[in-house]
């Protein structure tokens, strides 16, 4: 399955404290970097990190991801994406394969 998530803090600060400038960079890191020690397959961008594994797998690294930019506010907001298809590997970059391939087509074929 891919599993794309975005995960932000809000409210209070680290440990209680405000955040003036609002950045959340902080926190996306530490779930990042939870997502990469994760081992699973995963890409992230500007908006939303994915990895591709098993449904345990991949819900538990969401968890911990979640868990850790809770330690960055006093509330969590998690937007999350799923496409679940068993006997399938490797579409983190075959989906993007394709899309290529059918782009290189020209509209008449």
């Amino acid at each position: 399955m891919l599993v794309a998530f975005s995960v932000a803090p809000s409210g209070t600060g680290p440990r209680g404290r405000e955040n003036p400038d609002a950045s959340v960079h902080d926190a996306v890191a530490a779930a990042v970097r939870i997502v990469r020690e994760s081992g699973l397959p995963n890409r992230t961008d500007s908006m939303f990190t994915t990895i591709e594994g098993s449904w345990e797998d991949c819900m538990e690294v969401v968890r911990r991801a979640t868990e850790a930019v809770g330690e960055y506010g006093s509330r969590v907001a998690l937007v999350l994406k799923a496409d679940i298809r068993p006997g399938h590997t490797g579409e983190l970059t075959g989906k993007l394969e394709r899309l290529e391939a059918a782009l290189e087509q020209s509209p008449d074929e």
